[in-house]
């Protein structure tokens, strides 16, 4: 075992998960996971929201497939343990685990040398009598190592995309690395089964045929998979009805819980919790707001900041509870090309700010509509969407009750306030 190949990390992080009290088995997608070993979908990136579970699928994976780790006694009192076809897989395979998002450079070349002179010093110590060439890099010496022993590789990349968003990576660091990770990975013989997660798609930022191997599943377009990320109803059914059980005064309700987590919608329909915020709500014994927000969250507030004559109004219907008619773009997640509102407020739904249905977005539950609500009275110059947002809901009110004094008062301030934001 070493550092990335065949690595007990995962193993060991994902037992951990699996003794957890508020623990979800979804280990019936790793019998998906192994129909696409060595056939022409073994190219898999699956993106999410951050915080929706993908290192957990990710660790869980690498627990079940590594030749490093003897987990079959853990498995087998999970869902796949009852799958006799799938249990024949587990610790069968060599797996290169990376995850992406420990950056621990400040440049991109250190970063990416980094990973490369790790993964050769595994390879040349678990295949010390393969002839490598004192010049060749990470693909030619995995090359040597399949055509001397017939030994392949599974690999397993967690937040792909997490260098993207490092202050010291140019546009031209971003080429390099996906050109890094098609010489890695395409067309080579040596892949049993590749397999990425992140935020961000691959297709946003691939204009030739760098990834093209990969098919990509989110969560707003695509169905397969849907229900694999995050929790739905009944999963949180069960957890529920255990912190009843072990909590001697519970301070959180079943209700409470829909409404501060629920709302996300995936292509298939299904409604989704935001699986950390439940299981810290259920430890905590306590609602609260545990969504985090660093970096490209902040990031994607600058250019709302910067486009608010396009978006302020839609922003402010939307902070009322309101849904907005828009087609998405998949591919607009790049944060350097966010000029228009449908790219803006597609951006929102790949980073989980926002969630889509039916042509609609839309803020998922009271947890993003307080974060909605700090960010905006926060940022400079973006109090007028929350006063806008605010007059939204009490002009509502003022409808309902046939409070027309209350509505003409209301109406002024929206037609008076005309002046663009951060000028």
């Amino acid at each position: 075992m070493g550092l990335l190949l065949n690595t007990l990390s995962p193993a060991v992080l994902y037992e951990e998960m699996a003794k957890s009290t508020y623990f979800v088995d979804k280990t019936a997608f790793i019998g998906q996971m192994l129909q696409r070993i060595g056939t022409n979908g073994k190219y898999v990136c699956i993106t999410r929201p951050r915080r929706f579970g993908k290192t957990v699928m990710a660790n869980m994976l690498g627990a079940f497939l590594t030749k490093s780790a003897a987990t079959a006694k853990l498995f087998a009192q999970l869902k796949i343990g009852c799958d006799a076809e799938a249990m024949q897989h587990i610790n069968q395979y060599n797996v290169i685990y990376i995850d992406f998002s420990r950056i621990s450079s400040n440049d991109y070349q250190s970063y990416i040398d980094n990973i490369a002179d790790a993964l050769k010093n595994d390879l040349h110590k678990a295949y010390p009598d393969v002839d490598y060439r004192a010049a060749g890099g990470v693909a030619e010496d995995l090359e040597r190592i399949t055509a001397a022993t017939g030994e392949r590789f599974i690999f397993i990349f967690d937040e792909w995309d997490a260098i993207f968003h490092a202050a010291f990576i140019s546009e031209d660091d971003r080429k390099k690395y996906l050109l890094f990770l098609k010489d890695l990975l395409k067309d080579r013989v040596y892949v049993q089964l590749a397999y990425m997660t992140g935020v961000l798609p691959i297709s946003k930022y691939t204009s030739g045929s760098e990834l093209n191997t990969f098919a990509e599943y989110n969560m707003a377009t695509m169905s397969l998979y849907s229900d694999v990320f995050g929790f739905n109803d009944a999963e949180v059914g069960v957890l529920f009805a255990k912190y009843q059980a072990l909590t001697a005064q519970p301070q959180v309700t079943r209700e409470g819980l829909k409404i501060w987590y629920d709302g996300y919608h995936t292509a298939a329909g299904n409604l989704l919790y935001n699986p950390r915020s439940v299981v810290m709500a259920l430890q905590n014994n306590q609602l609260y707001n545990y969504w985090t927000s660093s970096g490209p969250y902040d990031e994607l507030f600058y250019y709302i900041r910067n486009n608010v004559t396009a978006v302020r109004d839609d922003l402010a219907l939307m902070a009322a509870g309101e849904r907005i008619p828009l087609k998405i773009q998949e591919y607009a997640a790049m944060l350097l090309e966010l000029n228009t509102k449908q790219q803006i407020f597609s951006a929102m739904v790949v980073y989980g700010l926002l969630t889509y249905e039916n042509g609609k977005v839309f803020i998922p539950n009271k947890e993003l509509m307080d974060k909605f609500n700090e960010l905006l009275l926060n940022k400079d110059s973006l109090g007028y969407v929350h006063q806008l947002a605010v007059k939204s809901e009490a002009m509502l009110q003022a409808t309902l009750k046939g409070d027309t004094a209350t509505m003409s008062r209301i109406l002024d301030f929206a037609h008076n306030t005309e002046t663009p934001l951060g000028v």
